[in-house]
């Protein structure tokens, strides 16, 4: 196993290509089927994917889980079937007089927590079925509301009909909805024109490699990885071996934790809400 590559590397994804687009790139350049990514881009979407490779592959409901932060443009007045530059046009209207003020008023409704219509061209499944695909069928389906949160949103530029912001949110939210409910509550349509994912929890553009770097890119550790997502927790050999076999842990602070011994990535430990005690095993790693 010590041959295979092992690890979390962030990709500045370009525009044109789909997250499993940029997986198959990995997967070539790696010599390795064992890719995972963290959050889907759109096709039109450029910025941070995280992926995920071999023994990491088993972080991605942690990567997943994390904050993430874009900067977009919205055109008002035009509304999209994909709510993106992609899609066909469906409708046009009239874009009041607005101001940058009356903008970020609107757009402050959403922050916090609220339920949010999934665009109708997504990777949401209903009946099993992504809505994508239903889409291209020419199948008309509802798209699910979901619970997601907003934790903050700043509009930087309004030059009509362009509206330039940039937000955090959490997981499962999508910018294209944003986008058009934003568009919505100022009495018009929209739709986005550009989106750029700046940060995935900790991981931001700057440590981002395009897929042309791809040759020289080196491979966050398991342990450097882990110790991003969660806090660390130093096990002894017994404990470390303990953790191994799926064994319940004593000893450990936090209540959820990436543990570590000699410098590898054990195990992640949860505290048994039934004995606080007591940790158990959510995910172990093998030696790399």
């Amino acid at each position: 196993m010590s041959d295979a590559p092992h690890g979390v590397l962030v990709i500045d994804k370009p525009p044109g290509m789909t997250s499993h687009d940029v997986v198959s790139r990995v997967r070539r350049a790696f010599r390795t089927r064992a890719v995972g990514h963290a959050g889907t881009l759109d096709p039109m979407a450029t910025g941070v994917l995280v992926l995920a490779l071999g023994e990491a592959t088993k972080l991605v409901p942690w990567l997943t889980a994390d904050d993430k932060s874009y900067e977009a443009t919205l055109r008002l007045g035009t509304a999209t079937d994909s709510l993106d530059a992609d899609g066909a046009i469906t409708e046009t209207t009239a874009v009041p007089e607005l101001t940058l003020a009356d903008i970020q008023h609107a757009a402050d409704a959403f922050v916090g927590p609220h339920a949010q219509r999934a665009p109708a061209v997504s990777a949401i499944k209903v009946d099993g079925v992504r809505l994508h695909a239903r889409a291209r069928r020419g199948e008309a389906v509802e798209p699910p509301l979901r619970d997601v949160v907003l934790h903050e949103v700043e509009v930087l530029d309004y030059r009509a009909p362009d509206v330039a912001f940039r937000l955090r949110s959490g997981k499962g939210f999508y910018v294209r909805s944003f986008g058009r409910d934003l568009a919505s509550r100022l009495g018009t349509l929209g739709h986005l024109t550009s989106l750029r994912r700046t940060a995935s929890g900790r991981f931001h553009l700057g440590a981002a490699v395009t897929l042309e770097g791809l040759a020289d890119a080196k491979l966050l550790s398991l342990p450097d990885a882990a110790t991003r997502l969660l806090p660390a927790a130093t096990l002894t050999e017994g404990a470390a071996e303990a953790a191994r076999c799926g064994r319940r842990i004593h000893g450990v602070e936090g209540d959820e934790v990436a543990a570590l011994h000699d410098g590898q990535l054990v195990a992640v430990l949860r505290r048994d809400p039934n004995e606080p005690s007591v940790h158990r095993v959510v995910r172990g790693f093998a030696p790399v």
